[in-house]
């Protein structure tokens, strides 16, 4: 459709750099014609940037080099003036301690690059968990045009003719391994099949669910988070997002208009159908926060309620992977089954609505994307917990672990720390039995520090060798969207800062109630009031650099783990005057 322009040249923001005739703009000028460039290949065009999360140890974003060419010839085809900046590349497989503890970083470098530099609109590069909310967030908070395009996800693993996933299946053969039933040849082999091309995790993990959400937000290309990375469909969309972005500018199509309560609603209804990441709920609420939208957690438990699972995609499906999705009709199929629970009239950066968008999507495989009537599972992917060891909330994933745990009650083993937890894991004489509750503390945000990915805490190697493979866990940490069982995790307030889960001691009942949505120590109140007068607060884990600058301002999990001083109620609101 012919979209109108509404814009003209010298109301572009780039103009203000190149367009008035004093000695400032002459110096802007003259150093792009340094570059090569001749006035007429910048001047009253939109300048847009392409932020780019490519790096050579991050193997979710390999291909981007590649891609942000086809980004180019999609901007330049549509008359404006691409300009690559590198982006920090926040991967999940070799960032210590997590990536999460970086991606505060990713958005304030995002938004401070934006204000800084002549963009009239961004192309956001990313896919790998935490650049998909830190890219949107600093985004958001900027106000310029923008429009994300996803890494895509990989090829599915494959060993011996039989498909794998990346994370769910490590962490299934990994059990395997400490058992003694695979040898050395086959975790090998394993080992080399699981991950065979660039992109992100093949599952529906937290870079899938990440997005997803940001597709069903309306922030991407219709369908296009699900499009796998080295399909040639792949590179048609990055050159789409290229000729989109220009439009978007003239159009003044700016991300205000786009993340509003309804479309984040949408996301968050998506997110629950699609069998998504325990990690959408921190990272949905901050940016939703970054958006004025107050996102809280019993909202989410409520949608979660009332939405049935239907992306029959690992792990809280059976068969599927990412690459069947796509095929069985991505994105827009399944958001077409959920039309009756969505707000079609959000508007996207088409610059047409989520039901505009929606028509003549279908689905090409029902047992992938299933109707309605046939769920996974008749609820969402996400329960939310309160109680006495939680009272802030903490997060659960129903479909994916056995449902015997569901209502369970057992004595706790604590552990206090990552190293002693793994020491102890693998001792055959362990004193444990499958109804005890394992329990990781001083992992959440300030705790880990930056809420690692450490809460799916491994079997006990004892009760592995007697045919176990699933109990009840509890941490304040986060786990990896590929993770599966019975894991209640971003226990909040968290134990480093006094929350009731440092108060727990081993040999303490806990019960879960999750049809009740209870998690609990069944310990009495006056005891409880001891223990707290007996604690005493750690020492804090930085004295300088980022981590001083982390430590001081990171909320809880339950507000989204950004720094206060950036959310909308503290900080720079969304669509604030630029002031540079």
């Amino acid at each position: 459709m012919t979209r109108p322009v509404r814009k003209q040249p010298s109301q572009l923001r780039s103009a203000r750099w190149f367009a008035p005739d004093d000695l400032r703009s002459f110096g802007h000028r003259s150093r792009l014609m340094q570059l090569g460039y001749s006035p007429e290949e910048f001047m009253d065009r939109p300048l847009i940037g392409i932020l780019n999360t490519w790096s050579e140890i991050n193997s979710c974003h390999s291909h981007f080099r590649e891609r942000a060419k086809d980004v180019k010839r999609g901007i330049q085809m549509a008359g404006g003036f691409a300009v690559e900046m590198p982006s920090l590349s926040v991967d999940e497989s070799f960032t210590k301690p997590t990536s999460m503890l970086y991606r505060n970083m990713l958005a304030m470098e995002v938004e401070e690059m934006i204000r800084a530099h002549p963009f009239d609109g961004v192309v956001l590069m990313g896919g790998c968990d935490k650049t998909t909310p830190g890219l949107v967030m600093g985004a958001i908070t900027a106000g310029v045009p923008m429009i994300y395009l996803p890494a895509g996800p990989m090829l599915r693993g494959n060993y011996r003719g039989q498909h794998l996933g990346s994370g769910s299946d490590a962490w299934k053969y990994w059990d395997e391994r400490r058992a003694g039933n695979i040898d050395e040849k086959e975790w090998e082999g394993l080992q080399g099949g699981i991950a065979r091309s660039a992109g992100v995790c093949m599952t529906m993990g937290t870079a899938s669910t990440m997005t997803a959400i940001t597709d069903a937000m309306g922030l991407t290309l219709p369908g296009a988070s699900s499009i796998p990375a080295v399909d040639s469909g792949h590179q048609r969309m990055s050159a789409d997002c290229g000729r989109r972005i220009v439009a978007m500018v003239w159009e003044d199509l700016t991300p205000d208009r786009i993340v509003t309560e309804a479309s984040v609603r949408n996301a968050a209804i998506v997110a629950m159908a699609t069998g998504c990441s325990t990690n959408a709920v921190v990272h949905l609420v901050a940016m939703a926060r970054r958006a004025g939208v107050e996102l809280s957690l019993d909202t989410l438990d409520e949608l979660g309620r009332e939405t049935p699972l239907i992306a029959n995609v690992r792990p809280s499906g059976t068969d599927y992977l990412m690459e069947d999705f796509h095929y069985a009709g991505g994105l827009r199929a399944l958001m077409a089954q959920l039309r009756e629970r969505l707000d079609l009239s959000c508007l996207t950066v088409t610059g047409q609505t989520i039901g505009e968008n929606l028509e003549g999507a279908k689905v090409w495989n029902d047992d992938v994307i299933r109707p309605l009537s046939n769920p996974v599972y008749k609820e969402g992917s996400l329960a939310v917990l309160r109680g006495n060891l939680c009272p802030d909330g903490a997060v659960i994933k129903p479909a994916a672990c056995d449902p015997k745990y569901h209502v369970h009650e057992g004595p706790a083993l604590v552990f206090d720390s990552y190293p002693e937890m793994k020491a102890a894991i693998d001792d055959e004489n362990l004193e444990v039995t499958p109804d005890h509750v394992l329990v990781l503390r001083n992992a959440g945000p300030l705790g880990g520090p930056g809420f690692p990915e450490w809460g799916m805490l491994p079997i006990p190697r004892a009760l592995i060798r007697q045919g176990y493979r699933d109990m009840l866990r509890i941490s304040d940490a986060r786990m990896s969207g590929t993770s599966y069982g019975a894991c209640v995790l971003h226990v909040a307030p968290e134990a480093y800062v006094g929350g009731p889960l440092a108060l727990l001691e081993t040999g303490d009942r806990v019960r879960l109630d999750l049809p009740s949505r209870r998690l609990d120590m069944l310990v009495d109140e006056a005891e409880i009031t001891r223990r707290r007068r007996e604690w005493k607060a750690p020492k804090p884990r930085f004295e300088r650099g980022w981590g001083w600058m982390f430590s001081k301002h990171v909320t809880q999990a339950d507000t989204g783990c950004d720094f206060d001083f950036l959310q909308h109620d503290f900080g720079r609101a969304a669509g604030e005057p630029d002031i540079f």
